[in-house]
């Protein structure tokens, strides 16, 4: 068997990964754009903070691809997939021929429509190992900094350089930080710990036009800047499997296996469309846990394996400056909060079961929050008092918690 993977991140791990629970003989071919082995992009702020290095953002070890027998076509570009002879052609007009092929290929940042934008020469994303490295080159302690967008992205951006720059400003339309993932309690615990680190916040504006390096948002504010990072939000990479015939809506349609409408093509990762468990919608949930999940069960199912992986949800893990958090699940329902000065948190209920949370502060039991969720576990079988208020395991009934544990109740 012949498996050709487009893409080198989370995903593609899980593939390379299912495939050899299989089938330990076939070949494995990994064609990726970027020239590096898969590394773990959250990482990159860290990287521009001195707390990591190159060699520990891998996400594997040195040895991973060779143990699993992976051949690499790194720095090269995959233009079209032809599903009917099940060949690849690559940007220099060579083809690469496949039994089962996977598309792992990611997003892109979004850029948005800015009136002078083409102008401003100091202009970066925040999304690659490249990027990281591209505005790491420009920083020194007289430069400002304006990020365009609030969200995960630019966040972690200022929390990199905040350190290594003269100022950071960051604006957004959104009336708060972390628009999608907070509500308004808990991003303002977030903002004031950026803030105390010297970040300045431009929120409910955006930028209206660009010139002579300074940005004239549409609060009628004119913040000047030396360099430029946009990070508004990504756009899932779609084409290949379109513009081949396949099925795509928000992303790539796949199955419960990360079988695409094609023959033989599967896709996982922050290209593809995923059914949210706790709201029941369909769409793109860009986080590293769901793409290696979903990357593994394409794989196992590759290799004619069976595994099957339903239980998507939006998921984040992280923190700022020491203030940590963590967030699952959707908001609709009955909310339960407790908080502190510093610290946070809600859970929302709906229909008996748990359907999401947002901690900040203490986190250190989001764990069986989230197990709560993904098992669609009904409160009824949970002591809800001490759900609330401490969160251990022994909420749990007996049944459950063997369950859990795999059999090993207490």
């Amino acid at each position: 068997m012949n498996y050709v993977l487009i893409g080198n991140s989370t995903a593609a791990i899980g593939c390379i990964e299912g495939i050899r629970s299989v089938d330990q003989e076939g070949a494995i071919t990994v064609i990726s754009e970027e020239p590096y082995e898969a590394y773990g992009r959250p990482l990159i702020s860290y990287l521009l903070m001195g707390k990591t290095d190159r060699e520990h953002m891998r996400y594997r070890e040195p040895s991973f691809y060779e143990t699993m027998g992976v051949e690499f076509l790194l720095g090269r570009r995959a233009e079209k997939i032809d599903s009917k002879s099940k060949k690849i052609l690559l940007e220099d007009q060579s083809s690469l021929s496949y039994d089962k092929l996977l598309v792992a290929t990611g997003s892109r940042p979004f850029l948005p429509p800015m009136k002078g934008l083409e102008k401003v020469e100091k202009r970066f994303f925040f999304m690659t190992l490249d990027d990281a490295l591209a505005l790491e080159r420009e920083l020194n302690g007289e430069k400002r900094v304006l990020i365009v967008g609030a969200g995960l992205i630019g966040m972690k951006c200022a929390e990199g350089i905040a350190r290594r720059v003269a100022r950071v400003d960051i604006c957004d339309l959104a009336p708060r930080v972390l628009p999608t993932v907070l509500d308004d309690e808990a991003a303002t615990l977030v903002q004031q710990e950026m803030e105390h680190h010297g970040c300045v916040f431009h929120l409910g504006a955006s930028v209206e036009r660009f010139f002579d390096n300074t940005a004239m948002l549409t609060n009628g504010e004119k913040v000047p800047f030396d360099l430029l990072v946009i990070a508004v939000g990504v756009r899932p990479n779609v084409e290949l499997v379109r513009e081949a015939g396949g099925s795509v809506a928000k992303g790539i349609v796949v199955d419960e296996t990360g079988k695409t409408s094609l023959e033989d093509v599967y896709a996982a990762g922050d290209c593809v469309e995923s059914h949210d468990l706790t709201n029941g919608k369909d769409g793109v949930i860009a986080i590293l846990p769901n793409a290696y999940l979903q990357g593994h069960a394409a794989g196992v199912s590759m290799a004619g394996g069976e595994e099957r992986f339903d239980e998507t949800m939006p998921m984040n893990a992280g923190g700022f400056f020491g203030v940590h958090l963590v967030t699952a699940g959707s908001y609709e329902g009955e909310s339960h909060i407790t908080k502190t000065e510093n610290s946070y948190r809600r859970l929302v209920i709906k229909d008996g079961v748990l359907k999401g949370f947002i901690i900040v502060g203490d986190i250190r039991r989001s764990g069986i929050y989230t197990a709560l969720i993904r098992k669609r576990i009904p409160l009824h079988d949970i002591d809800l008092e001490r759900l609330l208020e401490s969160p251990q395991l022994l909420v749990y009934d007996r049944k459950t918690r063997e369950e859990l544990l795999g059999g090993a109740a207490i």
